[in-house]
């Protein structure tokens, strides 16, 4: 029996997906993005930083390794934390973006046990996967036992009547307005209990 597979969904939702392993994070280049993104001269980050001006040159340049006192300078300085210091810049971002999903418009992939509308499916590199779903399933035995995947999931209730199953906790009813946010790892499976088949609104986490 075809059952509900999450990870078919998100394989959709990640094609075309950057999949390669970052560069080494340059601490010189990253500081001068830093600054430069403020707008600041060598001398105006070093005076905001307190270090000298030959000093912030050396460490932009990588002619030095800065200590951590000087990098929890520079932090104060650019008023971020040290960590952020060696986070690489989302270079692929795109600020401001938005997809809309008209009523019924969304990409339909339907199983024997849901059907499933994808939403804002137009957006590549998500971090969540959100999807409404028609449950069709009446009962556990339709199921080719548990669903799991990984990742997080929250799970809201549209219309109708569902009862939540989990590997781990006692079944749970659900009804229109309620939710669930649970481990997606743990086994999990949905049935509708009520005389209309439920429709439920899911988002995945996809990272």
């Amino acid at each position: 029996m075809t059952t509900r597979d999450p990870r078919s969904i998100i394989r959709i939702a990640r094609s075309g997906g950057d999949q390669s392993v970052p560069e080494p994070l340059d601490l010189g280049l990253r500081v001068r993005a830093l600054r430069k993104a403020r707008d600041w001269t060598l001398e105006q980050a070093a005076s905001q930083a307190g270090l000298a001006r030959s000093t912030l040159s050396k460490i932009e340049n990588g002619q030095m390794s800065p200590t951590y006192d000087a990098l929890k300078k520079l932090a104060v300085g650019l008023q971020i934390s040290v960590p952020q210091l060696f986070t690489p810049p989302q270079e692929d971002r795109v600020n401001g973006r938005m997809a809309v999903t008209r009523s019924g418009a969304g990409a339909g992939h339907a199983t024997a046990t849901y059907e499933h509308e994808l939403l804002a499916e137009t957006l590549t590199k998500k971090q969540m996967l959100p999807y409404r779903a028609r449950v069709r399933a009446r009962d556990m035995n339709e199921f080719d036992g548990w669903v799991r995947h990984d990742g997080e999931e929250f799970l809201y209730v549209l219309t109708g009547v569902i009862r939540l199953f989990t590997e781990f906790y006692e079944p749970v009813e659900m009804r229109r307005g309620d939710s669930a946010y649970y481990d997606a790892t743990m086994g999990h499976n949905v049935v509708s209990v009520s005389d209309e088949d439920a429709t439920i609104l899911w988002v995945t986490s996809l990272t």
